[in-house]
C-alpha cells in the first residue's frame, strides 16, 4: 500500500475524538457533517435530557457511537449494515456497495492484555472514556479505479488497491480481534440484499 499524494481525494485528519465525524465526511468525500450536527443527532437519539448523553463524550470531544453514524448515513439515503464476521468478504458484491466504515481497536489500548482493564473501556459513560477512545472509526471508499483507506490518523489517504487487494484488506481486519465492519449501501438496496452475491444471500 502507498500514500496518495494528489488533491483529488477528500481526507479529513484527526481532531479530538472526532473519528466518527471524519469517517463520515471521508466516506462521503465532502464536508457534509459538522460536530454540531452530530451533537444534534445525539440529542435526537436520547431526547430525555440526561445529564450525560450515552452516544458521545460529555466534554465535547466527540467519541460518537455507532448509532450516531447510522443515523447520519440515513440522512444521506444510505444504510450501514453490520458485516457477519463468520463470512468471508468474498461474499460481497462490491459493485453495489457505497463504501465501508470500520471500527478498529485503539492501538494504545489493544496492547493491554488485562481483561479487567479492557472492560473499563466498555462504555462511553465510563470516566476513562472521557479522555481516551477505546475504538477508532475509519472509512474505506472506492475513488476512481482504486480503493482508499481514509483513516483520519493517516497523514495522507492510503491506496489499498483494486478489488482483490480490498478483499484481502477486509479479510485481514475481519480476522483480527476487536474489528467490526459496516457495509454502507444505498437504502433501496437493503431489502434485496444486493450488496451480497446471489449465491450467499440465503446462507
Amino acid at each position: 500500500m502507498c500514500l496518495m499524494t494528489t488533491a483529488k481525494v477528500y481526507h479529513e485528519k484527526q481532531s479530538k475524538q472526532l473519528c466518527a465525524l471524519h469517517s463520515l465526511n471521508n466516506l462521503l468525500q465532502a464536508n457534509v457533517f459538522s460536530q454540531k450536527e452530530l451533537d444534534a443527532i445525539c440529542r435526537n437519539l436520547s431526547p430525555n435530557g440526561q445529564l450525560i448523553n450515552p452516544h458521545r463524550s460529555p466534554f465535547g470531544l466527540g467519541n460518537y457511537d455507532v448509532n450516531v453514524i447510522m443515523f447520519a448515513l440515513q440522512t444521506q439515503h444510505l444504510e450501514a449494515i453490520w458485516f457477519d464476521r463468520r463470512k468471508d468478504p468474498n461474499c460481497l458484491d462490491l459493485s453495489n456497495i457505497y463504501g465501508f466504515i470500520l471500527n478498529i481497536p485503539n492501538p494504545s489500548l489493544n496492547n493491554n492484555t488485562d481483561s479487567k482493564l479492557q472492560n473499563l473501556f466498555a462504555s462511553n459513560l465510563n470516566p476513562i472514556n472521557l479522555l481516551v477512545s477505546r475504538k477508532h472509526w475509519i472509512a474505506i471508499r472506492k475513488i476512481g479505479d482504486l480503493y482508499y483507506n481514509l483513516d483520519s490518523k493517516l497523514t495522507l489517504p492510503e491506496v489499498i488497491g483494486k478489488e482483490k487487494e480490498l478483499l484481502g484488506f477486509l479479510r485481514s481486519k475481519n480476522n483480527s480481534n476487536g474489528c467490526e465492519i459496516l457495509v454502507v449501501v444505498h437504502k433501496d438496496l437493503v431489502t434485496s440484499q444486493a450488496w451480497l452475491k446471489q449465491s450467499t444471500k440465503s446462507e
